[in-house]
This record gives structure tokens, sequence and C-alpha cells, in this order.
């Protein structure tokens, strides 16, 4: 039986994951392009194992994807859950718009009434 994870839970794990600066340095040098992880892991004064950890949050997050060549585990990006976190930013962006939208017409009215 496959658990499917609710939009909240999905959103949690990328946010988590995310919220590493090692794993968006990551993200940030693989929407260069593919990249095998030894390359990934020379930028990082950290642990074989740790650079693993953070590669295997980063794919359950749903944000990269590996594949293995030969010896080399190539790393690659994932656009689909940017896509969807910017879906989720932009409806609360129009929501808070439109709320502050709504204040500014009514301190505008309440200035000219109190005038």
């Amino acid at each position: 039986m496959v658990n499917k994870k609710t939009d909240v839970q999905w959103l949690d794990d990328v946010f988590a994951a995310l919220a590493h600066p090692i794993r968006r340095g990551m993200l940030e040098q693989l929407v260069e392009g593919e990249t095998p992880v030894g390359v990934l892991a020379g930028r990082y004064r950290v642990t074989a194992p740790a650079i693993t950890k953070h590669l295997r949050i980063l794919e359950e997050a749903g944000l990269l994807s590996r594949r293995r060549e030969g010896q080399t585990l190539w790393c690659r990006a994932e656009e689909a859950p940017v896509k969807h976190i910017a879906e989720w930013i932009a409806h609360y962006r129009r929501f808070w718009n439109s709320r502050f939208d709504a204040l500014d017409q009514y301190l505008k009215t309440n200035r000219k009434n109190k005038k």
C-alpha cells in the first residue's frame, strides 16, 4: 500500500528540506544542470554520510532525482515541487493583496469622512 502525502505534509517536507543552507546550495548548483554527487559534495566540508543524508532529504521532498551511470551518481533538480510552491505562495499573495487593497480603501474613505 502506497502512502500518499497530503498537500500540507508535502509542503512541510519541501520547506524543511529548503531550511538547510547546504541543501539550498545544492539546489542552486543543480539548477545549472545535472551534476555528479562528487562535485556537489566537493563544495562542503561535511562527511560523505552527511552529504548522503542531505541528498536523501531533497529526494524525499521531490526536489531532486538521482541516476547512476557506471560508477557515477548524478543528481538533477526537479521543477514540479518548485512550481507547486510558487502556486501555493501565489494563492496567499492574492489573498493578502486583496486584504491590503480593502484596508487601503477603508483608510482612504475614513480620511475623507474626517475632513
